[in-house]
Protein backbone atom coordinates (compact mmCIF):
# COMPACT_ATOMS: atom_id res chain seq x y z
CA UNK A 1 0.00 0.00 0.00
CA UNK A 2 1.30 3.42 -0.96
CA UNK A 3 1.75 6.32 1.41
CA UNK A 4 -1.15 8.81 0.97
CA UNK A 5 1.31 11.69 0.59
CA UNK A 6 2.88 9.94 -2.42
CA UNK A 7 -0.51 9.78 -4.16
CA UNK A 8 -1.66 13.39 -3.55
CA UNK A 9 1.04 15.62 -5.05
CA UNK A 10 -0.36 19.16 -4.68
CA UNK A 11 -3.58 21.16 -4.70
CA UNK A 12 -4.63 22.89 -7.92
CA UNK A 13 -4.38 26.65 -7.43
CA UNK A 14 -6.56 28.40 -10.01
CA UNK A 15 -9.68 30.55 -10.17
CA UNK A 16 -11.74 27.65 -11.46
CA UNK A 17 -10.67 25.37 -8.62
CA UNK A 18 -11.44 28.04 -6.00
CA UNK A 19 -14.90 28.55 -7.55
CA UNK A 20 -15.61 24.86 -6.90
CA UNK A 21 -14.93 25.24 -3.17
CA UNK A 22 -18.41 26.77 -2.72
CA UNK A 23 -19.97 23.49 -3.87
CA UNK A 24 -17.51 21.30 -1.86
CA UNK A 25 -15.43 20.34 -4.93
CA UNK A 26 -11.65 20.36 -4.41
CA UNK A 27 -8.97 19.77 -7.06
CA UNK A 28 -5.61 18.04 -6.61
CA UNK A 29 -2.77 16.90 -8.83
CA UNK A 30 -2.25 13.20 -8.17
CA UNK A 31 0.15 10.44 -9.17
CA UNK A 32 -0.44 9.30 -12.77
CA UNK A 33 -0.71 5.64 -11.74
CA UNK A 34 -3.19 6.27 -8.90
CA UNK A 35 -6.66 4.76 -9.11
CA UNK A 36 -9.85 6.38 -7.81
CA UNK A 37 -10.04 4.09 -4.80
CA UNK A 38 -6.45 4.97 -3.82
CA UNK A 39 -7.13 8.68 -4.25
CA UNK A 40 -10.26 8.44 -2.10
CA UNK A 41 -8.41 6.61 0.67
CA UNK A 42 -5.53 9.13 0.56
CA UNK A 43 -7.83 12.19 0.79
CA UNK A 44 -9.78 10.65 3.67
CA UNK A 45 -6.57 9.75 5.54
CA UNK A 46 -4.82 13.10 5.08
CA UNK A 47 -7.72 15.53 5.62
CA UNK A 48 -10.07 13.38 7.78
CA UNK A 49 -13.13 14.04 5.57
CA UNK A 50 -15.79 11.89 3.84
CA UNK A 51 -15.40 11.70 0.03
CA UNK A 52 -18.61 11.22 -1.98
CA UNK A 53 -17.33 11.33 -5.57
CA UNK A 54 -14.07 11.52 -7.51
CA UNK A 55 -13.56 12.59 -11.12
CA UNK A 56 -10.14 12.20 -12.73
CA UNK A 57 -8.73 14.03 -15.73
CA UNK A 58 -5.59 13.03 -17.61
CA UNK A 59 -3.76 16.15 -18.78
CA UNK A 60 -1.73 15.66 -21.96
CA UNK A 61 1.77 17.13 -22.25
CA UNK A 62 1.93 20.46 -24.08
CA UNK A 63 4.74 21.38 -26.46
CA UNK A 64 7.21 23.89 -25.02
CA UNK A 65 10.05 25.71 -26.71
CA UNK A 66 13.26 27.06 -25.24
CA UNK A 67 15.31 28.78 -27.93
CA UNK A 68 15.64 26.43 -30.87
CA UNK A 69 15.01 23.27 -28.93
CA UNK A 70 11.52 21.81 -28.64
CA UNK A 71 10.24 19.66 -25.84
CA UNK A 72 7.13 18.96 -23.81
CA UNK A 73 6.15 19.45 -20.22
CA UNK A 74 5.28 16.34 -18.26
CA UNK A 75 1.82 14.82 -18.32
CA UNK A 76 -0.27 15.04 -15.18
CA UNK A 77 -3.43 13.65 -13.63
CA UNK A 78 -5.95 15.86 -11.85
CA UNK A 79 -8.57 14.62 -9.41
CA UNK A 80 -11.70 16.63 -8.56
CA UNK A 81 -13.03 15.44 -5.21
CA UNK A 82 -16.58 16.10 -3.96
CA UNK A 83 -17.03 16.06 -0.21
CA UNK A 84 -20.11 15.64 1.95
CA UNK A 85 -21.99 18.80 3.00
CA UNK A 86 -20.60 18.95 6.54
CA UNK A 87 -16.92 18.45 5.59
CA UNK A 88 -14.41 20.99 4.32
CA UNK A 89 -10.68 21.26 3.72
CA UNK A 90 -9.21 24.18 5.64
CA UNK A 91 -6.31 24.68 3.22
CA UNK A 92 -8.66 25.97 0.51
CA UNK A 93 -10.83 27.97 2.91
CA UNK A 94 -7.93 30.04 4.30
CA UNK A 95 -6.55 31.28 0.96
Amino acid sequence: MKDPRDIILSPVVSEKSYAGVQSKRYSFFVDIRAEKSEIKRAIEDIFKVKVLKISTINIKPKPKRLGRSMGTNSRMKKAVVTLSKKDKIDFFESV
